[in-house]
């Protein structure tokens, strides 16, 4: 599976509360059943912990690096969505996190895959 060391980060720039949205529009891995290519958008949010608590941000470039290395594994989209969230999630320590997979359709059949870890706001 992806490797998560491939994640690095940058301490919080500030001590007053953000939210940070980064959206990978070019997400790819392989079905595990067919091999056939399966094709999605990622959206990451989520509230890093303040500066001052030693809050980190994942850094862009080797977040593209670790969403890449999805591109030849064999995963369910579920499992995609979990592995990216419990991965962000141990990186970082945010105080919430949501990860949502858009993937395209194939046989008709679009799906959206939500994860998400402490208590995101509401709408």
């Amino acid at each position: 599976m992806p490797d998560a060391a491939l994640l690095d980060t940058f301490p919080t720039p500030t001590d007053t509360p953000f939210v940070i949205e980064h959206v990978a529009e070019e997400f790819t891995s392989v079905c595990p059943v067919t091999g056939h290519p399966d094709f999605g958008l990622v959206r990451i949010r989520f509230e890093p912990r303040p500066g001052a608590r030693g809050g980190v941000c994942v850094e862009l470039k080797s977040l593209k690096l670790y969403l890449q290395s999805f591109r030849n594994e064999g995963a369910y989209y579920e499992a995609v969505t979990n592995l990216i969230r419990d991965d962000l999630a141990e990186l970082m320590a945010p105080v919430w996190l949501t990860v949502t997979t858009e993937w395209r359709g194939r046989g008709g059949i679009r799906s959206t895959v939500t994860a998400q870890t402490g208590n995101p706001p509401c709408c």
